[in-house]
């Protein structure tokens, strides 16, 4: 038996809560300062644009870091490049604490968001590692809830910190999080890509170049970004729609935000009871036609019901989201498995290619809504996308 499979029979649900964990750090860490800025901008003495780059260039360290760490896995195994990464996290948010100045702070910032990716992209490769496909999918669905429950849970957290104790106290609590998680790793993670001949540096260039030179392999990857883009789009255009133009308040957008985030849950639920009774391509098909009939819902009700309220943009939303919990899982699930010694570098490009998409569409919608009266230009931005998201899919998977 290979001993992957030893892993699985023996301790078939014993790491979900450590992936859970893992790949939650990144995420959370990312959204547990926001609460802080306004504090950093006069205790280091700075600007609002320059410290709202500890976000944007920690996201983009967080998409990048995902391009190195997969394939490095794929070389030398899963464990060890877990093991560098969570340690790198946990120095960089010292670092953070002692920073004396901005630019000292966004270099931590930018070295956190590299060791923190590592859980993200390793932990999808892991899974691929224990199960088939078919399993793989559920399992992942399961895993990348913590994506999001963890930007819901860590801003509150953050600014509970932040105004007890200061934003010092933020990476403190970041540091004390991303150790327990380190050694947890160290205590219970197995090596589950077993280095050797078949991971030499000339074979896993040739699992590489077989992996990019597969046209179901960008099917399954424009599924992942394409389809997860609309999320981003309501992320980046949302807040403008409900908030300003709708008169709402803050607090409010965030309640019915929860809503969309339970919308992505169930998706992901459902992904883990069907995933050995229905297959993945289906499950993707079905995640983006429901993704088409929110956003043209959304369209029908703020021409219909201009005074309808965050129930126009929310109501639909649930069923984007959801839809995008039965997508996402299975795209990744899919795009991973197309050359299992690989894996890692196929979950690199997978989360990459979802964040600069999503970062892409979050740009997008802001300058499309300046100047607009009505959630218009957001719902057919996302109608679009997931039409160009299922023409795609369907054409490069028959390919």
């Amino acid at each position: 038996m290979h001993p992957s499979r030893e892993i699985h029979t023996a301790r078939p649900w014993r790491l979900l809560p450590l992936l859970m964990a893992m790949t939650a750090i990144g995420p959370a860490t990312l959204n547990i300062v926001v609460p802080a800025l306004p504090g950093m901008i006069t205790r280091l003495g700075t600007d609002a644009a320059t410290v709202q780059l500890t976000l944007s260039l920690y996201l983009l360290s967080l998409a990048c870091a995902q391009l190195l760490l997969g394939p490095l896995s794929d070389r030398f195994g899963r464990r060890p490049v877990v093991l560098a990464g969570l340690a790198l996290s946990v120095v960089a948010s010292l670092a953070a604490i002692a920073a004396s100045s901005i630019g000292m702070l966004i270099a931590a910032r930018i070295v956190q968001a590299a060791g923190a990716s590592t859980g993200i992209v390793i932990g999808r490769a892991i899974i691929r590692d224990l199960y088939d496909r078919d399993r793989a999918a559920g399992m992942i669905g399961l895993v990348t809830t913590a994506m999001v429950i963890a930007p819901m849970v860590a801003p509150l957290i953050g600014g509970i910190l932040d105004s007890h104790f200061g934003w010092e106290a933020i990476f403190l609590f970041i540091t004390l999080s991303s150790g327990a998680v380190l050694v947890w790793a160290v205590l219970i993670l197995p090596e589950t890509h077993h280095t050797g001949a078949a991971s030499s540096a000339t074979a896993l260039w040739r699992e590489w170049r077989g992996l990019l030179g597969n046209s179901k392999f960008y099917a399954y990857v424009l599924a992942g970004a394409l389809g997860s883009a609309p999320y981003f789009t309501f992320l980046g255009g949302g807040p403008h729609v409900v908030i300003t133009l709708m008169g709402r308040s803050s607090a409010e957008y965030g309640l019915w935000f929860a809503l969309s985030s339970f919308g992505y849950m169930t998706g992901n639920f459902t992904v883990s009871r069907l995933a050995q009774r229905v297959s993945l391509d289906t499950m993707i098909v079905a995640g983006l036609a429901l993704g088409i009939v929110g956003a043209c819902l959304t369209a029908v009700l703020s021409t219909l019901w201009p005074n309808g309220g965050p129930a126009t943009v929310f109501l639909p939303q649930f069923l984007i989201s959801y839809g995008n919990g039965l997508l996402l899982p299975n795209a990744i699930a899919g795009a991973v498995s197309l050359r299992p010694e690989a894996a890692g570098a196929a979950s690199g490009l997978t989360g990459f290619s979802q964040m600069a998409i999503g970062a892409a569409a979050t740009q997008t919608i802001s300058m499309l809504l300046a100047g607009s009266s009505s959630a218009m230009p957001m719902a057919w931005m996302m109608f679009g996308i997931l039409v160009v998201a299922i023409v795609s899919f369907r054409v490069l998977v028959r390919r």
